[in-house]
């Protein structure tokens, strides 16, 4: 069998060319540390005329991060942590002449060191930095100690500003692709929803129709993440007012999260009145035809609600609401059949609200 051309390396360059999104920016993102930290390694040799200056590259690549909030936040945690590595193996070797004791009590202290948690993910290099000096025999050097520190510092202002000023990445294709999924999935489980409720008979695949709650509760936290990440993104960026920067699909995902809630109700109580046992029992078929019209409207009312340049028309959806609550204070179906009405009717009302307030 021949492999799909997009999920070979050349699709994956192929779209990465063509497309704006996640292939594209990765590269960019490793096209933008490699510049860094040649840039870094030319400037401390070349420049400066630092020797063998290991740390400027490596703290330049380390700081082209995912966001310009986070490539300023690791500047401060790399430098701050490398700089206490320094110190440390700086103080352990003034102290302890024996180099194998010197380097257990620097990675054992570095490593306690690092885990406070203002360091964050850079904690680890105490421990290693201060590993590295004491192996290299370049721990009882001063000279050699301000080296490592000023390389330090310089590779991570070169990562730093690499990040901040070429092309800062922004990720709008990512929140408008999870508000996308999202929609489409609420929207589907709704469809489904509503031929269950048409129907006599429980579906032949009542597992499988369970199971899309999990799938879109999965949805509904990827589309949270993608929101936090979209914002982050945009903070302290110089492009944040840039079209690809997902501040108009912002409102429509918030909208789409908020919708989740009652879906899962819905279903629940679905799934209850379906098994028919008291108190709460499925309604009478017209009181279901009309339940089941409404969730197809509001299926195709959350599509629309992915869609930051449209606004969902909710009139047909209003009036079939006002039809279903209108058999809830009239008798003619029984308490029982009214109780497991009520029930679905609840969440249905919730998410008209939502959408209401789109």
């Amino acid at each position: 069998m021949r492999p799909r051309l997009d999920r070979t390396p050349l699709g994956w360059a192929a779209r990465a060319i063509r497309v704006p999104g996640s292939e594209r920016r990765t590269a960019l993102q490793a096209g933008k540390a490699t510049v860094a930290a040649v840039a870094a390694w030319l400037l401390a040799t070349q420049v400066i005329g630092l020797s063998q200056p290991f740390l400027s590259p490596y703290a330049a690549v380390f700081l082209v991060e995912a966001t310009v909030y986070r490539s300023l936040l690791g500047w401060a945690q790399q430098v701050g942590s490398v700089t206490l590595g320094v110190l440390l193996a700086a103080g352990v070797s003034q102290l302890v002449p024996e180099q194998t004791v010197t380097l257990a009590l620097v990675v054992f202290v570095g490593l306690l060191v690092g885990s406070w948690r203002r360091l964050g993910s850079s904690g680890v290099w105490v421990g290693v930095t201060g590993m590295l000096l004491v192996t290299y025999g370049t721990a009882r050097s001063s000279e050699l100690l301000g080296d490592r520190l000023l390389e330090t510092a310089l590779g991570a202002a070169i990562g730093l500003a690499v990040n901040v000023l070429v092309f800062p990445p922004l990720y709008g294709e990512r929140v408008a692709a999870a508000a996308d999924r999202l929609a489409d999935a609420l929207a589907g489980l709704l469809e489904d929803t509503a031929e269950l409720v048409r129907s006599d008979e429980p579906p032949e695949d009542l597992d499988g129709w369970l199971g899309r709650i999990s799938d879109v509760r999965s949805l509904a936290r990827a589309a949270d993440d993608a929101s936090g990440l979209t914002r982050e993104g945009r903070y302290l960026n110089l492009r944040k007012r840039s079209r690809h920067s997902g501040v108009q699909y912002e409102r429509c995902l918030q909208t789409l999260s908020a919708l989740w809630p009652p879906v899962e109700q819905l279903v629940e109580a679905v799934r209850t009145t379906s098994e028919g046992r008291e108190p709460f029992v499925y309604p009478w078929p017209r009181a279901r035809e009309a339940l089941g019209e409404l969730l197809k409207e509001l299926a195709e009312a959350v599509r629309v609600a992915a869609n930051p340049d449209r606004e969902p028309d909710l009139e047909r959806c209003r009036s079939l609401v006002c039809q279903v609550e209108d058999r809830l204070v009239s008798s003619q179906d029984g308490v029982k059949a009214t109780l497991g009405l009520g029930a679905m009717a609840l969440p249905v009302r919730r998410l008209l609200r939502q959408l209401d307030q789109h």
